[in-house]
């Protein structure tokens, strides 16, 4: 489980928008419109790095 201090100062290493926690997926997911990277969590730590995360489905 991500501690919601922890949540609170991370953001998105792209766009630098706020995120939130997905805990279902076990993903942080960047808050933007325009950006919306989903990023994983492993062993409870968020991986915040640009080339592991995935790119928002469009519908």
């Amino acid at each position: 489980m991500i501690d919601k201090e922890l949540l609170e100062i991370l953001a998105c290493p792209k766009c630098k928008s706020e995120v939130r926690l997905d805990e279902g997926a076990q993903r942080i997911i960047c808050t933007s419109p325009s950006c919306g990277l989903r990023y994983p969590i492993r062993d409870d730590i968020p991986v915040m790095l640009i080339d592991e995360a995935e790119k928002p489905t469009t519908a």
